[in-house]
Protein backbone atom coordinates (compact mmCIF):
# COMPACT_ATOMS: atom_id res chain seq x y z
CA UNK A 1 0.00 0.00 0.00
CA UNK A 2 2.59 2.28 0.97
CA UNK A 3 4.72 1.89 -2.29
CA UNK A 4 1.75 2.20 -4.23
CA UNK A 5 1.11 5.61 -2.43
CA UNK A 6 4.80 6.69 -3.20
CA UNK A 7 4.32 6.03 -6.77
CA UNK A 8 1.54 7.96 -6.99
CA UNK A 9 3.04 10.77 -5.23
CA UNK A 10 6.58 10.14 -7.82
CA UNK A 11 3.58 10.57 -10.89
CA UNK A 12 2.00 13.63 -9.73
CA UNK A 13 5.68 15.33 -9.02
CA UNK A 14 6.25 14.37 -12.57
CA UNK A 15 3.44 15.70 -13.90
CA UNK A 16 3.41 18.87 -12.49
CA UNK A 17 7.06 19.87 -13.52
CA UNK A 18 5.58 19.48 -16.98
CA UNK A 19 2.65 21.61 -16.88
CA UNK A 20 4.89 24.16 -15.05
CA UNK A 21 7.01 23.41 -17.77
CA UNK A 22 4.72 23.57 -20.69
CA UNK A 23 2.50 25.93 -19.45
CA UNK A 24 -0.54 23.96 -19.52
CA UNK A 25 -3.49 24.41 -17.11
CA UNK A 26 -1.76 27.70 -15.60
CA UNK A 27 -2.71 30.92 -16.02
CA UNK A 28 -1.01 32.95 -19.10
CA UNK A 29 -2.87 35.71 -19.28
CA UNK A 30 -4.88 37.33 -22.18
CA UNK A 31 -5.00 35.57 -25.36
CA UNK A 32 -4.22 37.06 -28.42
CA UNK A 33 -2.01 38.01 -31.70
CA UNK A 34 1.22 36.96 -30.93
CA UNK A 35 3.15 39.91 -31.95
CA UNK A 36 6.77 38.52 -33.25
CA UNK A 37 10.15 39.50 -32.01
CA UNK A 38 12.09 42.08 -34.93
CA UNK A 39 15.00 43.88 -34.01
CA UNK A 40 13.19 47.26 -34.76
CA UNK A 41 10.06 46.50 -32.23
CA UNK A 42 9.64 49.53 -29.92
CA UNK A 43 10.05 48.39 -26.17
CA UNK A 44 6.35 49.33 -25.15
CA UNK A 45 5.03 46.63 -27.86
CA UNK A 46 7.78 43.81 -26.41
CA UNK A 47 6.31 44.40 -22.88
CA UNK A 48 3.01 43.88 -24.29
CA UNK A 49 3.10 40.86 -25.75
CA UNK A 50 0.21 39.65 -27.55
CA UNK A 51 -2.06 42.75 -29.09
CA UNK A 52 -5.89 42.64 -29.05
CA UNK A 53 -7.74 45.09 -30.96
CA UNK A 54 -11.48 45.17 -31.42
CA UNK A 55 -12.81 47.16 -34.60
CA UNK A 56 -16.62 48.32 -33.76
CA UNK A 57 -18.30 50.14 -36.60
CA UNK A 58 -21.92 51.78 -36.12
CA UNK A 59 -23.07 51.29 -39.38
CA UNK A 60 -23.25 48.47 -41.39
CA UNK A 61 -24.77 46.25 -43.89
CA UNK A 62 -22.97 47.82 -46.68
CA UNK A 63 -19.66 46.99 -48.84
CA UNK A 64 -18.29 50.15 -47.33
CA UNK A 65 -18.59 48.46 -43.98
CA UNK A 66 -17.39 45.38 -45.16
CA UNK A 67 -14.50 46.59 -46.58
CA UNK A 68 -13.65 49.00 -43.79
CA UNK A 69 -13.58 45.95 -41.54
CA UNK A 70 -12.10 43.63 -43.89
CA UNK A 71 -8.89 46.14 -44.29
CA UNK A 72 -8.40 46.44 -40.56
CA UNK A 73 -8.12 42.91 -39.53
CA UNK A 74 -5.84 42.27 -42.40
CA UNK A 75 -3.61 44.98 -41.52
CA UNK A 76 -4.03 43.86 -37.60
CA UNK A 77 -3.60 39.81 -38.24
CA UNK A 78 -0.41 40.93 -40.83
CA UNK A 79 1.27 42.82 -37.72
CA UNK A 80 0.97 39.96 -35.26
CA UNK A 81 -2.83 41.25 -33.90
CA UNK A 82 -5.50 39.36 -33.25
CA UNK A 83 -8.25 41.49 -34.31
CA UNK A 84 -12.24 40.86 -33.94
CA UNK A 85 -14.90 42.91 -35.45
CA UNK A 86 -18.15 44.30 -34.94
CA UNK A 87 -20.92 45.73 -36.72
CA UNK A 88 -24.51 47.41 -34.78
CA UNK A 89 -25.82 47.95 -38.14
CA UNK A 90 -27.19 51.01 -37.28
CA UNK A 91 -28.37 50.14 -33.81
CA UNK A 92 -27.54 52.36 -30.97
CA UNK A 93 -27.94 50.46 -28.40
CA UNK A 94 -25.35 47.53 -29.44
CA UNK A 95 -23.03 49.95 -30.42
CA UNK A 96 -23.15 51.29 -27.22
CA UNK A 97 -23.20 48.20 -25.37
CA UNK A 98 -20.01 46.32 -27.15
CA UNK A 99 -17.71 49.83 -26.84
CA UNK A 100 -18.68 48.98 -22.58
CA UNK A 101 -18.09 45.54 -23.48
CA UNK A 102 -14.56 46.49 -24.95
CA UNK A 103 -13.90 48.37 -21.85
CA UNK A 104 -14.54 45.74 -19.69
CA UNK A 105 -12.30 43.18 -21.92
CA UNK A 106 -8.76 43.00 -22.15
CA UNK A 107 -8.41 44.27 -25.30
CA UNK A 108 -5.32 46.84 -25.94
CA UNK A 109 -6.51 49.16 -28.49
CA UNK A 110 -10.58 50.15 -30.18
CA UNK A 111 -11.11 51.49 -32.90
CA UNK A 112 -14.48 53.19 -33.39
CA UNK A 113 -16.09 54.28 -36.58
CA UNK A 114 -19.15 56.49 -36.90
CA UNK A 115 -19.12 56.94 -33.09
CA UNK A 116 -21.91 60.05 -33.33
CA UNK A 117 -23.98 59.62 -29.85
CA UNK A 118 -22.72 62.39 -27.63
CA UNK A 119 -22.88 59.04 -24.75
CA UNK A 120 -19.58 57.39 -26.63
CA UNK A 121 -17.65 59.92 -24.92
CA UNK A 122 -17.67 58.66 -21.33
CA UNK A 123 -17.64 55.80 -22.72
CA UNK A 124 -14.14 56.30 -24.80
CA UNK A 125 -12.88 58.25 -21.61
CA UNK A 126 -13.67 55.03 -19.78
CA UNK A 127 -12.01 52.90 -22.32
CA UNK A 128 -9.04 55.36 -21.89
CA UNK A 129 -8.85 55.52 -18.33
CA UNK A 130 -8.29 51.95 -18.48
CA UNK A 131 -5.54 52.13 -20.63
CA UNK A 132 -6.85 50.97 -23.47
CA UNK A 133 -5.61 53.08 -26.96
CA UNK A 134 -8.70 54.47 -29.56
CA UNK A 135 -8.96 55.91 -32.87
CA UNK A 136 -12.49 56.77 -33.97
CA UNK A 137 -13.27 57.02 -37.89
CA UNK A 138 -15.86 59.76 -39.15
CA UNK A 139 -17.16 60.34 -35.35
CA UNK A 140 -18.08 63.08 -33.68
CA UNK A 141 -15.71 65.79 -32.60
CA UNK A 142 -16.31 66.03 -29.01
CA UNK A 143 -14.44 62.85 -28.94
CA UNK A 144 -11.11 65.15 -28.54
CA UNK A 145 -11.64 66.17 -25.79
CA UNK A 146 -10.64 62.86 -24.45
CA UNK A 147 -7.02 62.29 -24.19
CA UNK A 148 -5.22 60.23 -26.44
CA UNK A 149 -7.96 59.95 -28.64
CA UNK A 150 -6.92 60.45 -32.18
CA UNK A 151 -10.13 61.56 -34.62
CA UNK A 152 -9.93 60.44 -38.76
CA UNK A 153 -11.84 60.79 -41.46
CA UNK A 154 -11.86 61.07 -44.55
CA UNK A 155 -11.38 64.70 -46.43
CA UNK A 156 -15.12 65.27 -47.06
CA UNK A 157 -15.05 68.63 -48.11
CA UNK A 158 -12.89 67.25 -50.65
CA UNK A 159 -15.52 64.09 -51.66
CA UNK A 160 -18.76 66.98 -51.65
CA UNK A 161 -16.55 69.12 -53.85
CA UNK A 162 -15.47 66.42 -56.68
CA UNK A 163 -18.59 65.39 -56.62
CA UNK A 164 -19.76 68.64 -57.00
CA UNK A 165 -17.77 70.25 -59.49
CA UNK A 166 -18.10 67.08 -61.83
CA UNK A 167 -21.86 67.65 -61.62
CA UNK A 168 -21.70 71.50 -62.58
CA UNK A 169 -19.19 70.77 -65.09
CA UNK A 170 -21.43 68.44 -67.31
CA UNK A 171 -24.91 70.28 -66.64
CA UNK A 172 -24.31 74.11 -65.82
CA UNK A 173 -25.10 76.74 -63.14
CA UNK A 174 -28.71 76.22 -63.11
CA UNK A 175 -29.09 72.29 -62.86
CA UNK A 176 -32.12 70.83 -61.30
CA UNK A 177 -31.06 68.40 -58.84
CA UNK A 178 -32.35 66.07 -55.78
CA UNK A 179 -30.42 66.05 -52.75
CA UNK A 180 -29.69 62.71 -51.33
CA UNK A 181 -28.26 63.24 -47.70
CA UNK A 182 -28.67 62.21 -44.28
CA UNK A 183 -28.12 64.79 -41.09
CA UNK A 184 -27.06 63.37 -37.56
CA UNK A 185 -23.49 61.76 -38.95
CA UNK A 186 -20.31 64.08 -39.03
CA UNK A 187 -18.88 62.92 -42.41
CA UNK A 188 -22.53 64.12 -43.27
CA UNK A 189 -22.83 67.31 -41.52
CA UNK A 190 -19.23 68.23 -43.34
CA UNK A 191 -20.67 67.05 -47.07
CA UNK A 192 -23.47 69.29 -46.64
CA UNK A 193 -21.45 72.60 -45.87
CA UNK A 194 -19.62 71.91 -49.10
CA UNK A 195 -23.79 71.23 -50.65
CA UNK A 196 -24.58 74.63 -49.39
CA UNK A 197 -21.58 76.79 -49.99
CA UNK A 198 -22.38 75.23 -53.97
CA UNK A 199 -25.64 76.50 -53.91
CA UNK A 200 -24.57 80.18 -52.66
CA UNK A 201 -21.99 80.17 -55.16
CA UNK A 202 -24.42 78.97 -57.79
CA UNK A 203 -27.47 80.50 -57.17
CA UNK A 204 -29.35 79.32 -59.77
CA UNK A 205 -29.28 75.69 -59.11
CA UNK A 206 -32.55 74.63 -58.36
CA UNK A 207 -33.34 71.38 -55.71
CA UNK A 208 -36.49 70.08 -56.59
CA UNK A 209 -36.38 67.69 -53.94
CA UNK A 210 -34.28 65.32 -51.35
CA UNK A 211 -34.68 62.62 -49.42
CA UNK A 212 -32.11 60.98 -46.78
CA UNK A 213 -32.47 57.64 -44.24
CA UNK A 214 -29.78 55.66 -42.73
CA UNK A 215 -31.22 52.00 -41.61
CA UNK A 216 -30.30 48.77 -42.62
CA UNK A 217 -32.72 49.24 -46.10
CA UNK A 218 -31.13 52.61 -46.49
CA UNK A 219 -30.75 51.52 -50.80
CA UNK A 220 -34.37 50.26 -50.97
CA UNK A 221 -35.70 52.82 -48.83
CA UNK A 222 -34.32 55.35 -51.04
CA UNK A 223 -34.99 53.45 -54.41
CA UNK A 224 -38.54 53.55 -53.36
CA UNK A 225 -38.44 57.30 -52.83
CA UNK A 226 -36.57 58.27 -55.58
CA UNK A 227 -39.16 56.46 -57.82
CA UNK A 228 -41.95 58.46 -56.54
CA UNK A 229 -40.12 61.79 -57.41
CA UNK A 230 -40.24 60.67 -60.72
CA UNK A 231 -43.62 60.37 -60.71
CA UNK A 232 -44.12 63.82 -59.68
CA UNK A 233 -41.01 65.38 -62.22
CA UNK A 234 -41.62 64.27 -65.68
CA UNK A 235 -38.67 64.17 -67.93
CA UNK A 236 -36.86 67.81 -67.87
CA UNK A 237 -37.63 68.31 -64.77
CA UNK A 238 -34.61 66.80 -63.16
CA UNK A 239 -31.77 66.94 -64.78
CA UNK A 240 -29.02 65.35 -61.89
CA UNK A 241 -28.71 63.80 -58.41
CA UNK A 242 -26.65 64.17 -55.67
CA UNK A 243 -25.67 61.34 -53.59
CA UNK A 244 -23.53 61.65 -50.28
CA UNK A 245 -23.49 58.26 -49.65
CA UNK A 246 -23.00 55.13 -51.99
CA UNK A 247 -26.14 53.52 -50.46
CA UNK A 248 -28.28 56.07 -51.86
CA UNK A 249 -26.67 56.12 -55.26
CA UNK A 250 -27.09 52.40 -55.64
CA UNK A 251 -30.93 52.84 -54.83
CA UNK A 252 -31.28 55.84 -57.19
CA UNK A 253 -29.48 54.15 -59.99
CA UNK A 254 -32.12 51.30 -59.39
CA UNK A 255 -35.04 53.43 -59.66
CA UNK A 256 -33.60 55.72 -62.96
CA UNK A 257 -32.80 51.79 -65.02
CA UNK A 258 -35.98 50.33 -63.66
CA UNK A 259 -38.77 53.90 -64.13
CA UNK A 260 -36.54 54.66 -67.64
CA UNK A 261 -34.79 57.37 -67.03
CA UNK A 262 -31.47 57.42 -67.53
CA UNK A 263 -31.23 60.84 -68.45
CA UNK A 264 -30.69 61.90 -64.55
CA UNK A 265 -27.34 61.37 -64.07
CA UNK A 266 -25.92 60.59 -60.62
CA UNK A 267 -22.73 62.01 -58.73
CA UNK A 268 -22.15 60.10 -55.22
CA UNK A 269 -20.29 59.11 -53.02
CA UNK A 270 -18.13 56.27 -51.68
CA UNK A 271 -17.27 52.98 -54.08
CA UNK A 272 -17.35 49.76 -53.85
CA UNK A 273 -17.46 46.62 -56.08
CA UNK A 274 -21.36 47.07 -56.25
CA UNK A 275 -20.76 50.51 -56.60
CA UNK A 276 -18.59 49.94 -59.83
CA UNK A 277 -20.57 47.38 -61.28
CA UNK A 278 -23.38 49.62 -61.29
CA UNK A 279 -21.52 51.98 -62.96
CA UNK A 280 -20.05 49.80 -65.87
CA UNK A 281 -23.78 48.89 -66.74
CA UNK A 282 -25.28 49.38 -69.82
CA UNK A 283 -26.39 53.01 -69.68
CA UNK A 284 -25.52 53.42 -66.07
CA UNK A 285 -26.99 56.70 -64.58
CA UNK A 286 -24.40 56.21 -62.29
CA UNK A 287 -21.34 59.02 -63.82
CA UNK A 288 -19.29 59.54 -61.21
CA UNK A 289 -18.20 59.07 -57.53
CA UNK A 290 -15.54 60.16 -55.04
CA UNK A 291 -14.06 57.80 -53.07
CA UNK A 292 -11.46 57.04 -50.55
CA UNK A 293 -10.24 53.32 -50.64
CA UNK A 294 -12.76 51.56 -47.86
CA UNK A 295 -10.29 49.19 -47.33
CA UNK A 296 -7.49 51.50 -46.88
CA UNK A 297 -8.73 53.35 -44.26
CA UNK A 298 -9.37 50.23 -42.10
CA UNK A 299 -6.03 49.61 -42.63
CA UNK A 300 -4.50 53.24 -41.74
CA UNK A 301 -6.87 53.42 -38.59
CA UNK A 302 -4.92 49.71 -36.92
CA UNK A 303 -1.98 51.42 -37.84
CA UNK A 304 -1.97 54.70 -35.64
CA UNK A 305 -4.03 52.09 -32.98
CA UNK A 306 -0.56 50.64 -33.75
CA UNK A 307 1.54 53.02 -33.02
CA UNK A 308 0.02 54.35 -29.77
CA UNK A 309 0.70 50.90 -28.81
CA UNK A 310 4.20 51.41 -29.33
CA UNK A 311 3.91 54.36 -27.32
CA UNK A 312 5.06 56.66 -30.44
CA UNK A 313 3.57 59.82 -31.54
CA UNK A 314 -0.27 60.00 -33.01
CA UNK A 315 -1.71 62.94 -34.32
CA UNK A 316 -5.24 64.40 -32.69
CA UNK A 317 -6.71 63.77 -36.27
CA UNK A 318 -6.17 62.57 -39.59
CA UNK A 319 -7.65 62.90 -43.13
CA UNK A 320 -7.37 60.53 -46.12
CA UNK A 321 -7.09 62.33 -49.32
CA UNK A 322 -10.02 61.51 -51.61
CA UNK A 323 -10.05 60.39 -55.47
CA UNK A 324 -12.40 61.32 -58.60
CA UNK A 325 -13.81 58.37 -59.88
CA UNK A 326 -15.50 58.56 -63.32
CA UNK A 327 -17.94 56.46 -66.02
CA UNK A 328 -15.27 58.09 -68.42
CA UNK A 329 -12.09 56.82 -66.94
CA UNK A 330 -14.20 53.34 -65.94
CA UNK A 331 -14.56 52.69 -69.71
CA UNK A 332 -10.89 53.04 -70.62
CA UNK A 333 -10.33 49.68 -69.12
CA UNK A 334 -10.69 46.84 -71.60
CA UNK A 335 -11.88 45.01 -68.73
CA UNK A 336 -14.92 45.11 -65.83
CA UNK A 337 -13.00 47.00 -63.28
CA UNK A 338 -13.18 46.33 -59.51
CA UNK A 339 -11.87 48.24 -56.25
CA UNK A 340 -8.08 46.31 -56.42
CA UNK A 341 -8.17 47.15 -59.98
CA UNK A 342 -9.06 51.00 -59.90
CA UNK A 343 -5.20 51.82 -59.43
CA UNK A 344 -4.76 50.44 -62.77
CA UNK A 345 -7.00 54.28 -63.76
CA UNK A 346 -6.46 56.06 -60.72
CA UNK A 347 -2.31 56.42 -59.76
CA UNK A 348 -2.14 55.33 -55.87
CA UNK A 349 -5.41 54.34 -55.44
CA UNK A 350 -5.75 52.22 -52.56
CA UNK A 351 -2.20 52.43 -51.26
CA UNK A 352 -0.72 54.65 -48.81
CA UNK A 353 2.39 54.94 -46.52
CA UNK A 354 1.00 56.95 -43.77
CA UNK A 355 1.65 55.69 -40.68
CA UNK A 356 3.36 52.49 -41.67
CA UNK A 357 6.47 52.44 -39.80
CA UNK A 358 10.10 50.38 -40.41
CA UNK A 359 9.18 47.96 -37.68
CA UNK A 360 5.59 47.47 -39.01
CA UNK A 361 7.47 46.66 -42.46
CA UNK A 362 9.62 43.58 -40.36
CA UNK A 363 6.64 42.27 -38.12
CA UNK A 364 4.45 41.85 -41.96
CA UNK A 365 7.43 40.26 -43.37
CA UNK A 366 8.48 38.02 -40.17
CA UNK A 367 4.46 36.85 -39.84
CA UNK A 368 4.35 36.54 -44.12
CA UNK A 369 6.82 33.78 -43.59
Amino acid sequence: MFKKNKLSVVLLLMLAIVIAATGCGADTGKSGGSVKEVENLPAALKEKGDINIKVIRKIGGDDHTAQFLAGAKQEGEALGFKVDTFSANGDTAKYLDAIEQAANSDVDAVVLSHAEDAAVVELVQKLREKGIEVVAFDSIGDLSTVEGVTLTSQKDEALAQYALDELVKQHGEEAKIVYLWVDGFPPMVRRNHVYQDVLAKYPDIKEVGRFGVASDNTSVDTQNAVAAMLTQYPKGEIDAIFATWDAFAIGATRALVEAGRTEIKIYGIDVSNADLQAMQEENSPWVATAAVDAKMIGAVNVRIAAKKLADEETPATFDLDAALITQENLKKSSEAVNVATLADLIPGWGTTDAFEEDWMKALKEANAK
